[in-house]
């Protein structure tokens, strides 16, 4: 039966959530629910469904979003969720057909690039998208972590309402340094702080602290809550870090002595944190700080080449001429938004790009190049099972020292 991709009304928002529950049935939602505590939050205009008559059997979502690319500009982006097919109605070009619509409205709207992260590695990457940014889970065990420097401006806990207040401007301010970070909608800070509790989603519970430097300006905070353990009397219970943030690393260390300080804990968890942390060059003994576990996170789909060639800075000067594989996504054979070739260069940091008919020098996907864009995955990582041709010898090499970073991107933002 043929589909149609469309935007839903608001009475339909309920059959959404039902369709989106059909796919995520981990979530114990209530449709109903969820349309009613949703409605005034989301943005309906970016709510699709792909319908056969008045039935939805595939669900799409996006909002607007700032993505901070190296050097800190920000730029606009699409922020794709929500993406679901009914087990019932899988392998008929659902997902495709509700792809290549959102595209081109967030090509139409003027966004530089697409994101989502994605509940599973193979399905993004044919349709242009590859992983920027990486997240680690680390452990700290706090009865060997001893700090090698000195404390700094103060610390101060703050109940949910107060926090509401304080953290979006922190978090702003850090966001605006962190190459890969996205900017938050303001709703999320109610669920975030257990203000609210969306439904089939149990309500955060936990602490506030905030970090003001010598000045009394607020500028860094943690969240986090607990998990118990009293085997034999002896208080082993784990910390779990929902997120920790500050404008300046001393605020970051600050607040991770205070949270190894914490009474009746042995073990600090944070699942969402950067692979390389600062954290253990700070410690007497940098074994009580470990990876225990690491993922792709952000993933991203270039959409407008020659802005976020412009946009970011680089580490090194260059110049090369790269031409983007953007396969065709419709049945009319049409490229994809990036295709084309590029004339990059860069002078003292700062680059501009134009598109040029002149030969290339390396030709690269444009999955790869989603990769490598933010400099957290190398060009020549993300191509080593294919996705590149070199035109001129040494090419893809300079394309990936191009791109590379000192500091490798993060995003610590679920959604």
């Amino acid at each position: 039966m043929a589909q149609t991709i469309r935007t839903i009304q608001p009475g339909e928002l309920a059959a959404w959530f039902e369709a989106f529950s059909s796919a995520f049935y981990i979530w114990h939602n209530d449709p109903h629910a969820l349309a009613v505590s949703r409605r005034d939050t989301i943005e309906i205009d970016r709510v699709v469904g792909a319908f056969e008559d008045d039935l939805i059997v595939g669900t799409f979502r996006s909002f607007g979003s700032q993505l901070t690319l190296p050097g800190g500009a920000r730029v606009p982006v699409n922020a794709v969720s929500g993406v679901t097919v009914r087990p019932t109605h899988r392998r008929r070009g659902t997902l495709s057909s509700m792809i290549a619509d959102d595209l081109a409205r967030a090509v139409a709207r003027g966004d530089t690039a697409s994101v989502l992260i994605s509940a599973e590695w193979p399905i993004y990457g044919r349709f242009g998208y590859g992983p920027a940014t990486w997240h680690a889970r680390w452990t700290l065990r706090v009865r060997a972590a001893k700090f090698r420097v000195e404390p700094s401006g103060s610390l101060a806990t703050l109940d949910p309402l107060a926090a509401r207040k304080v953290l979006p401007g922190i978090y702003e301010a850090y966001a605006a340094g962190q190459p890969g970070e996205l900017a938050r909608t303001e709703n999320r800070w109610d669920v975030d702080l257990g203000l609210i509790e969306l439904p089939g989603r149990p309500r955060w519970r936990g602490q506030v602290v905030i970090h003001r430097n010598d000045a009394g300006e607020p500028d860094g905070y943690a969240r986090y809550h607990g998990e118990e353990n009293w085997e034999d009397g002896i208080p082993d219970n784990v910390m779990v870090l929902d997120e920790l943030h500050g404008v300046g690393l001393a605020a970051e260390i600050d607040l991770w002595r205070f949270l190894a300080e914490v009474d009746l804990t042995a073990t600090i968890r944070a699942d969402t944190r950067r692979e390389r942390e600062p954290l253990p060059w700070f410690l007497t003994d940098a074994r009580a700080a470990r990876v225990t576990g690491l993922s792709d996170m952000l993933w991203v789909r270039v959409l407008d080449v020659e802005r976020v060639f412009r946009e970011r800075r680089y580490d090194r000067d260059g110049a090369i001429a790269i031409e983007v594989i953007d396969e065709p996504d419709g049945p009319d054979g049409t490229p994809g938004p990036a295709a084309g070739r590029y004339r990059l260069i860069v002078r003292d940091g700062a680059g501009t790009c134009r598109r040029t008919e002149e030969s290339a020098d390396v030709s690269i996907d444009v999955r790869a190049l989603g990769a490598a864009i933010l400099g957290g995955t190398r060009l020549v990582d993300a191509t080593r099972a294919g996705g590149a041709t070199e035109h001129r010898a040494g090419a893809l090499a300079e394309a990936d020292l191009l791109f590379r970073t000192a500091d490798a991107p993060w995003c610590s933002t679920f959604f």
